[in-house]
C-alpha cells in the first residue's frame, strides 16, 4: 500500500513537471471586427486562450468608445495564445490571411476607420521574419490584388470590456452575429474542419 501511494506521488510530481514545462506563444492580429477573428480563431486546434482587445495606438488603456473614434491610433485586434507544438505561427497565419480581406485599406466590409485595418502585430523577430516572408509569397503569387497589411512591432495590448470577449458564442442572437459573422464562420469552418477542436 505504501509502494502505491509513493508511486502515485512520483505520478503527480512527474505531472506536473511536464505542465511547466509546456511551453506556449503569443500572435497578435488585427483583421477587422475582433468578435469576428476571435470566433475563427478560438476553435483552432493548439490555440488555447484568446483575447479581444486593442494595439498599435498611443492612448493607453482605451476604451472602445474612444478608439471608435479613430483618434486613439488603435487596432481592434485578437491576442491569441498558442501552442506551437500543436499549431504553428504559419498555420494561424494561414488563418489570418483566409479569414478577412487584406486588400482594404482601412475597412471590412461595413466596417470602416483605421481601428479595423489589417495588421499583424510580431512578437519577435521570428515572427516578423514568417509575416513578411508569408506576405511577399502571397504578393508573387498574385493570390491578392495589392497586401495593405501593416507588418509591425508588437507594443502593448489592451483588454477590450468584458462583454467583447467570447462575443460570438455569447450573443448568438445578435444580428451582427447572424449576418455577418456567422456566414463567415460557416465558410471558415467548411476551409479549415481539419484543424479545428473536436465538437465546434
Amino acid at each position: 500500500m505504501k509502494h502505491m501511494l509513493i508511486l502515485a506521488l512520483l505520478i503527480s510530481v512527474q505531472a506536473l513537471a511536464q505542465n511547466k514545462k509546456k511551453m506556449t506563444a503569443t500572435a497578435t492580429f488585427g483583421e477587422g471586427c475582433f468578435w469576428c477573428a476571435e470566433a475563427f480563431f478560438q476553435n483552432l486546434k493548439g490555440v488555447e486562450k484568446t483575447a479581444s482587445g486593442f494595439s498599435g495606438g498611443a492612448t493607453e488603456n482605451p476604451s472602445y468608445k474612444e478608439v471608435c473614434t479613430g483618434e486613439t491610433g488603435h487596432a481592434e485586434v485578437l491576442q491569441i495564445t498558442y501552442d506551437p507544438k500543436a499549431v504553428s505561427y504559419e498555420e494561424l497565419l494561414e488563418v489570418f490571411w483566409n479569414t478577412h480581406d487584406p486588400t482594404t485599406l482601412n475597412r471590412q466590409g461595413n466596417d470602416s476607420g483605421t481601428q479595423y485595418r489589417s495588421a499583424i502585430f510580431y512578437h519577435n523577430d521570428e515572427q516578423k521574419k514568417i509575416a513578411e516572408q508569408y506576405k511577399a509569397q502571397l504578393e508573387k503569387a498574385g493570390t491578392f490584388s495589392k497586401i495593405v497589411t501593416e507588418i509591425t512591432p508588437y507594443v502593448a495590448f489592451y483588454p477590450a470590456e468584458d462583454y467583447h470577449q467570447n462575443y460570438y458564442n455569447l450573443n448568438p442572437q445578435n444580428s451582427y452575429c447572424q449576418n455577418v459573422i456567422r456566414p463567415k464562420v460557416e465558410k471558415f469552418k467548411k476551409r479549415f474542419g481539419k484543424k479545428l477542436k473536436t465538437g465546434t
